[in-house]
């Protein structure tokens, strides 16, 4: 039923150019119905048959070929159902309840004379009732209250983010030393400063000079410097040279 303000399109589904309508015997008992009981040579009226939806409401009308007047029409409701029933002896055959506007209703006959008509008739019906259960689902599900848990990805309070994007650590670089390896010293108080060593000499001690002038200003630089040597008197030198001793003895 359509809800206050909103039509409800009445849909084609299925059109049948002729179709043929039988007066059918009541039904005694509960056995099958048998289309071979009617009057199969002799149909009581026939024309055209339109299969039409409004809602959920489907709707089998029988009109006439030339003028379209309804002759009758049968509200589908649900299907397979008492509204529309097959024979139990062929597939060409239904049994239709047709209804008036004042609610009176008949069961009559009706029959397509090819195979393929009555197969659309009865998909189309198929697949509108399809339609209608999957409508009612989704309108339950939507009504259904959500019970599953909720994934929280909000923030807390207090609590943020941090990204690093494009960011590297920088390398430890060490600072180069001098070529010759040694740091600078400070200058020593109230001396002279003395000429850095060459870097071609292999010997880091520095050899006592000659004169007697440069030996007094290593002298004057550091007093405790112990590879600093201080002049001597060449005789005592010369007398204490134990190298003379190897050069005295005789060989034997």
């Amino acid at each position: 039923m359509a809800t206050e303000g909103q039509i409800e399109y009445e849909s084609v589904l299925c059109v049948k150019p002729e179709v043929n309508v039988y007066r059918i015997p009541p039904r005694a008992s509960n056995r099958a119905i048998r289309a071979a009981d009617w009057k199969l040579d002799a149909p009581d009226w026939t024309g055209r048959m339109r299969v039409t939806a409004r809602g959920k409401v489907a709707y089998v009308k029988l009109e006439d070929k030339i003028s379209g007047e309804l002759f009758a029409q049968a509200p589908v409701d649900e299907y397979p159902g008492i509204v529309v029933e097959t024979v139990s002896d062929s597939s060409r055959y239904f049994v239709l309840r047709i209804q008036d506007d004042n609610g009176r209703s008949a069961f009559i006959g009706i029959g397509f004379g090819d195979r393929g008509d009555a197969f659309d008739f009865n998909v189309a019906l198929q697949d509108h009732f399809k339609w209608v259960k999957q409508e009612d689902e989704l309108i339950k599900q939507a009504q259904a209250p959500d019970t599953t848990p909720k994934l929280d990805l909000g923030f807390k309070e207090g609590q943020t983010i941090t990204l690093n994007i494009g960011q590297s650590k920088k390398k430890d670089r060490t600072r180069p030393q001098s070529s010759g390896g040694f740091g600078l010293l400070p200058p020593p108080p109230g001396g002279k400063l003395a000429p850095p060593p060459s870097s071609r000499s292999n010997n880091h001690n520095p050899q006592p000079s000659a004169g007697g002038s440069d030996t007094g200003c290593l002298l004057d630089l550091d007093s405790s410097n112990s590879n600093s040597v201080a002049p001597s008197n060449p005789t005592t030198t010369a007398s204490s040279d134990l190298w003379g001793d190897f050069d005295s003895v005789s060989p034997k």
